[in-house]
């Protein structure tokens, strides 16, 4: 029985009017695709395989490193890389650093100098790409960004540039590979690389030459035993990880490549991604973030359906 005192509460609850049903499938219209979900969507079409001759197989140990490289910002590099691979430079090269959250770096040990035929010892910095704001297929992303006035992302690489001067650079996020240099600036040459294995050490940006980006076997790299000298060298010649081969995937027989694709920057799919990471909120993402950085927006790769 209700109690008197209850009587005008439930008045006032009685006087609300019902709402009405919602539409069927209502609920469902508000809730977002995930990312898995976009790219288990995306068309065929969307998707490509890296070039044979921008594509390096670091065949470690523990298996392949697959590298896409990055002609549009660093030309000068990946020809002297091809050079490298063609006269067979790359014989005898050892991951010589692995310095946690940082780099794996790899070259030829000190002990062990080896001339080059037809490759240079040293080039000048591609630090950046004069005119790159213009000549570049960028796909800004919408969120500010610390370190340039945009940032976005071309080809399957992460980028940055500057309105003002019309500049374009790469930056330093997981997985993508550098030039290694001493002081100088003009010190690099493709010949010694690395690839960062930890937290985005941005401050590099346009510091060095980046010449592209690791699109699978990262665990190869990442997961090696960390060095015991300053700034993670290995400190005994056995301790290195001596690479079995430096190929260029267009000198290894199609059968024996690795199948690799990257979902296009440029394509629809690759938007709808993006948002969908902005704005995730599924059962455990309880909160969306409304931001991307452009190192959680590089472009997925998988392995192609069967052929």
């Amino acid at each position: 029985m209700l109690r008197p005192a209850a009587l005008p509460l439930l008045a006032a609850i009685l006087a609300v009017p019902l709402m009405p049903p919602l539409p069927a499938g209502a609920a469902d219209a508000e809730k977002r695709a995930t990312p898995a979900e976009v790219l288990a969507a995306a068309p065929a079409a969307d998707w490509r395989s890296p070039a044979p001759e921008e594509t390096l197989y670091l065949e470690l140990p523990a298996g392949r490193v697959v590298i896409e490289l990055a002609p549009q910002f660093a030309p000068a590099h990946v020809a002297n890389m091809r050079l490298l691979a063609a006269e067979d430079w790359y014989r005898g090269v050892a991951v010589v650093r692995v310095q946690d959250n940082y780099v794996t770096q790899w070259g030829m040990p000190e002990e062990t100098p080896k001339p080059m035929k037809t490759a240079k010892a040293k080039l000048a910095p591609e630090f950046t790409v004069a005119g790159g704001a213009a000549g570049l297929p960028f796909v800004p992303l919408p969120d500010p960004d610390s370190f340039a006035p945009e940032v976005g992302v071309v080809g399957s690489f992460p980028a940055a540039r500057d309105p003002t001067t019309g500049e374009a650079w790469m930056t330093h996020c997981y997985g993508i590979v550098g030039v290694g240099r001493d002081m100088a600036v003009d010190t690099g040459s493709g010949a010694e690389l690395y690839v960062v294995i930890g937290h985005s050490p941005r401050a590099l940006d346009r510091v060095i030459t980046l010449v592209g980006r690791v699109l699978s076997g990262m665990e190869h790299l990442s997961a090696l035993p960390r060095g015991t000298g300053q700034l993670g060298f290995y400190e005994k010649p056995e301790q290195r990880v001596v690479l079995r081969s430096v190929r260029f995937a267009s000198d290894v027989p199609e059968a024996e490549r690795t199948p690799a694709q990257v979902l296009r920057s440029t394509s629809p799919s690759y938007a709808a991604w993006v948002e969908a990471k902005r704005q995730r909120q599924d059962d455990f993402f309880i909160r969306a973030a409304g931001h991307v950085d452009v190192c959680n927006a590089l472009p997925p790769v998988r392995t192609p359906p069967a052929l």
